[in-house]
């Protein structure tokens, strides 16, 4: 077995939170990994896993997993752990992170302390793995030989940079973006927003939602200095988002509107440029990449979340309405699993990327 085919111990931290339950589930039907250790709060240490967490998922608690006993979040407790996901809260997830990176572990977090770091690479695994070049220096200033974090996007902008960056690599750069998401609330976590506020209800904020998503697509889309020491994000590109919780457990839609730098190409052009786009992982033969980055439905009232969040085993994004926009120069409508893609599955997928790439 080749060392990028070899199964992997993981340690989850944040493991009793929702994103932390997503990667317990994930990992479990994953051939890849072997769930190893668990972290979590003071408050749930000491305990066995089904006693620490309150189940959240659809899918059953794994029975390998019901008696494995919560750890403090100490990389001393970890060892013999080949990767770290992290579903941590912003709030304690930095200190926590840089102490696993520091003691030469792999970290991939879903918390956005680290994104917008320079030397941090922000990937969504279908989009911009070339910013693994950033790893080396990492390890390097740090005297590191094994260690290095790298995060995953914002979930709402994880389905966003899907298309744009298969619409930029066809026709060239993209001037503005305007884009108005309709969030999920398994977005906002457990207890997440209180039932009054969001039964029969939209709830037009977001807090901090939406400057994420504006610095973030130009982070992603961009590339990386030459040197490989830094991101270059792109400076031309505007993004204007405006982000809205609605009533729906899981899928995050959104409705943008995009200009090209550029001559625009035709509608069936578009069309069957995100089609056709393709990544590396699905090359390098990646267990949770899809078969199909960017489904495009021609169905006039699709995507839609109940219908179309699960594309892909969640890691597809769904792109349908395409059509001529009257101010800018095309717009649609797309739908991304915002616990899969948008968490929980782009860390998994970015590991087994880093594995095959020979950086675990």
């Amino acid at each position: 077995m080749s060392s990028s085919d070899r199964v992997l111990n993981a340690g989850v931290l944040g493991a009793t939170g929702t994103v932390g339950q997503r990667f317990i589930v994930l990992l479990s039907q994953n051939p890849m990994f072997r769930i190893h250790s668990l972290g979590a709060s003071e408050r749930s240490s000491g305990k066995p896993y089904s006693s620490a967490t309150k189940w959240k998922m659809s899918e059953l608690l794994p029975a390998d997993v019901r008696n494995v006993v919560v750890k403090p979040c100490d990389p001393a407790l970890f060892a013999g752990c080949d990767v770290i996901f992290s579903g941590l809260d912003a709030s304690v997830a930095g200190d926590i992170e840089r102490a696993f990176f520091e003691a030469d572990f792999a970290v991939f977090s879903n918390a956005k302390n680290y994104r917008m770091t320079p030397n941090v690479p922000l990937c969504v695994p279908v989009v911009n793995t070339d910013h693994y070049a950033l790893i080396a220096g990492q390890r390097a200033e740090k005297g590191l030989a094994k260690g290095f974090i790298v995060t995953n996007s914002n979930c709402s902008t994880s389905g966003l940079v899907v298309p744009l960056k298969a619409l930029q690599d066809k026709f060239g750069p993209l001037k503005r973006v305007i884009v108005t998401t309709l969030q999920a609330i398994s977005g906002a976590g457990y207890p997440g927003v209180a039932s009054l506020d969001i039964l029969d209800n939209i709830v037009p904020l977001i807090s901090g939602e939406e400057p994420k998503m504006e610095e973030e697509v130009l982070k992603i889309l961009g590339g990386v200095n030459a040197d490989a020491s830094a991101c270059a994000p792109l400076s031309e590109l505007r993004v204007s988002a405006t982000c809205n919780r609605v009533p729906v457990v899981d899928g995050h839609t959104e409705c943008a509107s995009v200009e090209f730098a550029g001559s625009p190409p035709s509608i069936d052009e578009i069309k069957q440029c995100l089609r056709e786009y393709t990544c590396e992982a699905q090359s390098l033969g990646c267990y949770s990449a899809p078969a199909q980055v960017i489904h495009v439905t021609e169905e006039e009232d699709r995507p839609q979340p109940r219908l179309d969040r699960n594309a892909g085993d969640g890691m597809s994004v769904t792109v349908g309405r395409i059509r001529p926009c009257p101010v800018f120069h095309v717009k649609f409508t797309l739908l991304v699993h915002n616990t899969v893609l948008g968490a929980a599955g782009a860390s998994i997928l970015n590991a087994e990327y880093a594995a095959k790439k020979g950086l675990i």
